[in-house]
């Protein structure tokens, strides 16, 4: 959800007014991604490498994410949307841990659309934490590395109770996967759109699974194959 801060000033607004409208953005495609029956939808809102921001703006963002839940969390329940956050929780405060935890438990046994919000998240960080566990087992005598395979690393991965990730938009005009979901994007279709996020509403969501259902997705088998 990329363009936030540049939102606000090119209004010669505070970076926290842009924030607060793109969680306006993030209530509207949550809405459209239900309405679509989409099974899945995983948000980048806080990375690792984000905690080198300006102080006051992390502090702003940490104290906006726990009004969110608290605001937020009973209509996603309502509507039957599964939440969870993937990342290391360890970096923030126990208060937000706590709202964290409890909005899981909330939501857990909804059957509907599944939100996951990657908060000090990082590609890196997920794939490192994978290797750990397999390591853990190893070491306790409970596995064999010889016997370590793509299969194994994939459930120990973030989201690997969920179905593949078919779709990426990025907005903000940037072209990069800044370290979202590597693993998991291998087979993804990249979208990347110049619309700030913030602006981000149905109608562009909806372009870009307009593109997406126009590609031929081979997975490594050729068109002939597919047809």
């Amino acid at each position: 959800m990329d363009g936030n801060g540049r939102w606000a000033e090119r209004k010669s607004k505070h970076r926290v007014l842009g924030h607060k409208h793109g969680v306006k953005s993030l209530r509207k495609a949550i809405v459209f991604a239900n309405e679509q029956k989409i099974e899945a939808l995983t948000i980048f809102a806080f990375s690792s490498e984000n905690w080198q921001r300006p102080e006051q703006e992390v502090s702003m963002l940490m104290e906006l994410f726990f009004t969110v839940l608290n605001s937020e969390v009973k209509k996603l329940h309502k509507n039957n949307i599964k939440f969870k956050v993937i990342g290391d929780l360890s970096g923030f405060s126990e208060r937000l841990q706590k709202k964290v935890i409890e909005a899981e438990h909330k939501t857990e046994n909804n059957s509907g659309l599944t939100v996951s919000v990657a908060a000090n998240y990082g590609g890196r960080w997920d794939i490192t934490q994978a290797t750990k566990k397999l390591a853990s087992l190893v070491a306790s005598g409970e596995l064999n590395s010889d016997d370590i395979n793509e299969q194994m690393l994939d459930q120990a991965i973030s989201l690997s109770g969920l179905p593949p990730v078919d779709l990426m938009i990025r907005t903000g005009g940037d072209q990069r996967i800044s370290n979202f979901l590597l693993w998991q994007l291998a087979y993804a279709e990249l979208y990347f759109t110049d619309v700030l996020w913030p602006d981000f509403d149905a109608q562009e969501f909806q372009n870009a699974l307009d593109v997406f259902s126009s590609k031929e997705r081979r997975f490594g088998k050729t068109s002939a194959q597919l047809s």
